[in-house]
């Protein structure tokens, strides 16, 4: 193996007028052999200068195979580490990804706690049904069923009317016109008419939900009833459950048919189908298991909201900005989270053909 002995004082003071040459030697004596030999015992003096000429040409690496005393070994090593810009941006990195994924972790173990707790107490309450809160279930029934109905009819027959408005001018350039029932029928019962109604319910109701409780955190409520050994969830979080599960296939089949009834009335004015030939061409044009899907989704999105809502609720902290911060993430977590499993509805209900 050939080996390259250097000896003598490399410091600046001996290097300052021969340092290019030096450099662009050893450059050259490193290229030339990559099982070159570097033996550096016999240098008697080794400042910061001369370690970043030979650094440089070794091509800011240490090479395989180097003799050198321990002082100077110490002097590559520091050359070797990561400078202060680059772990400034590691730790900006870390600075940056760190919060978002702990906070993540922190959220799915109290949801999967949340989840656990739930269904010991369902089981609980199967063995004690005294202890289910009905009157808190009929009352969150009618706080998110009876009284979202006008807003769910307004902008589902809004939604249906643009909807028939959009189709209808291309159905009639084909002569087709009595489809028009067939894609409002399936796309109504079917995704719109769900999808529509859970948007809606976890903007006005999954929010009033969440700041809910957070007023009894502010208020103390929660610890209270935690004193008097009254479990959150049984009192609290199942009724609210529930009561929009329950709520939740009312609401959209109520959204639907008002959708039906938009894009019903704008396909007589576009069209001019009959609206005796609508009704009849209906029950034809929409199966009976594409309803019975319509409400299973739904009150999955039911569940889904009211569990969101109650989890960001939980967690709440006594203060003004921790109540207005965790309702904004409970109704946008919702809305993605129903998104999100509206479209595994689709891809699975597709793939085994319903």
């Amino acid at each position: 193996m050939p080996v390259a002995r250097l000896r003598g004082d490399w410091t600046i003071l001996n290097l300052s007028q021969h340092f290019e040459a030096l450099g662009a030697q050893a450059s050259q004596c490193a290229a030339e052999s990559d099982a070159l030999r570097w033996d550096l015992r016999g240098v008697d003096a080794l400042d910061h200068a001369g370690a970043m000429l030979l650094w440089h040409a070794w091509g800011r690496k240490r090479p395989a195979s180097l003799d050198c005393l321990p002082e100077h070994a110490a002097l590559f090593e520091r050359l070797a580490a990561p400078g202060p810009e680059l772990q400034r941006r590691r730790r900006r990195v870390r600075e940056r990804l760190g919060p978002p994924l702990t906070g993540l972790a922190a959220h799915l173990i109290d949801a999967t706690e949340l989840l656990g707790q739930l269904a010991l107490d369902a089981m609980l309450m199967m063995r004690k049904p005294a202890l289910i809160a009905w009157r808190d279930i009929s009352a969150q029934i009618f706080r998110t069923g009876a009284q979202a109905l006008a807003i769910t009819a307004l902008v589902g027959f809004l939604v249906g009317v643009t909807l028939s408005y959009l189709t209808s001018r291309q159905l009639k350039s084909y002569g087709a016109d009595i489809f028009i029932v067939n894609i409002l029928g399936l796309s109504v019962w079917r995704e719109l008419g769900p999808l529509l109604a859970a948007i809606l319910v976890a903007g006005r109701s999954g929010s009033a939900l969440t700041a809910q409780f957070g007023v009894m955190r502010v208020t103390q409520e929660l610890d209270a009833l935690s004193v008097m050994g009254i479990s959150h969830t049984v009192r609290l979080v199942w009724p609210r459950v529930l009561g929009l599960s329950v709520s939740m296939p009312l609401v959209s089949v109520w959204t639907s048919l008002m959708t039906l009834l938009g894009g019903m009335l704008a396909a007589q004015s576009i069209l001019g189908l009959d609206y005796l030939q609508f009704l009849h061409a209906l029950p034809a044009a929409v199966p009976k298991a594409n309803l019975w899907l319509g409400l299973a989704k739904a009150t999955v999105f039911g569940f889904l909201i009211a569990f969101i809502a109650s989890h960001y609720g939980l967690r709440i902290k006594p203060n003004s900005q921790s109540l207005g911060q965790g309702t904004t993430e409970a109704v946008v977590a919702s809305i993605t989270m129903v998104i999100v499993v509206d479209a595994m509805f689709a891809v699975i209900f597709s793939e085994v053909g319903i």
